[in-house]
């Protein structure tokens, strides 16, 4: 019953809150405005900085940088041509390396980019710095932090039939809309949320960002074919310790590696147009 109800008003409220994901298409529910979500980011990003040991110099640095600068500006370029400009007005790019083993990325809202050094070897090089850093920005491109946000409100009720927006959010459950937002980056324990809705939901975002990161590390001249020789190290580095699929928010390693593989003879297209051009 509560999943019937729960999709009753989904429904009701993709009729007046919707968008359009930049590259693919897809209709997503948005009941909050993306840039509401770019200060909150920044202090949590700011927040993240000063309680890490930041790498300042150094060829890892470097070469995170030097992707990120890359991507950022096929990003641009693509959204530019394209009359999807809007999807990163706000944004303040920053990319940068914190020294920790734990083996993760990741992008805020408003272009906000860490890579931690646990991940770096999995990398290997530049090529698979891009293939992650080209992942992680298109999480940020497709407003998923916005999107992952209107669907924890609207689980903890902190959204009435009809309110859209963070600052309704905020009047009606602060402590809740506060928890659901720290919970996207892992900065807090995450609200209790819908196993049968939110996360498989989040599975649809990762293999969004999958296609959209291919696209962009293509287009600014990097190799996509590095990116299943990444995922396929990513597999061996988990032992097979990672949840099952339809408990994760990740797809499973065979069938991330089998998506991006129908999706390569269309991103080695892209990348033979643009080779050379960086």
């Amino acid at each position: 019953m509560k999943r019937i109800i729960f999709a009753s008003l989904t429904a009701l409220f993709a009729v007046v809150a919707c968008q359009k994901v930049p590259v693919t298409g897809r209709n997503q529910l948005m009941l909050i405005n993306s840039k509401e979500l770019l200060p909150m980011s920044f202090s949590s990003y700011r927040e993240v900085l000063d309680s890490s040991k930041v790498l300042r110099s150094g060829a890892q640095v470097d070469m995170v940088k030097r992707a990120g600068q890359r991507i950022k500006k096929s990003v641009e370029d693509y959204l530019r041509a394209n009359n999807y400009s809007q999807a990163i007005e706000g944004f303040q790019w920053e990319f940068n390396v914190i020294e920790n083993k734990t083996i993760n990325a990741w992008c805020m809202p408003g272009g906000k980019v860490v890579f931690y050094t646990g991940i770096l070897p999995l990398c290997q090089d530049e090529t698979g710095v891009a293939v992650v850093m080209g992942h992680e920005i298109s999480h940020a491109i497709a407003s998923h932090g916005a999107e992952r946000m209107s669907q924890g409100l609207l689980a903890q009720g902190a959204l009435a039939a009809g309110q859209v927006g963070l600052g309704a959010a905020m009047s009606n459950k602060p402590r809740e809309t506060q928890a659901t937002w720290m919970g996207l980056y892992g900065l807090a324990a995450p609200a209790a949320a819908s196993v049968g809705y939110i996360l498989p939901n989040s599975r649809n975002q990762e293999s969004e960002a999958d296609r959209l990161g291919l696209t962009f590390m293509a287009m600014a001249g990097y190799d996509p074919r590095a990116a299943v020789d990444f995922w396929q190290r990513m597999a061996q580095a988990s032992n097979g310790q990672k949840p099952p699929q339809w408990l994760s928010t990740h797809p499973a390693d065979n069938t991330r590696i089998r998506d991006l593989k129908k999706l390569m003879p269309d991103a080695v297209a892209i990348y033979n147009k643009n080779r050379g051009r960086n």
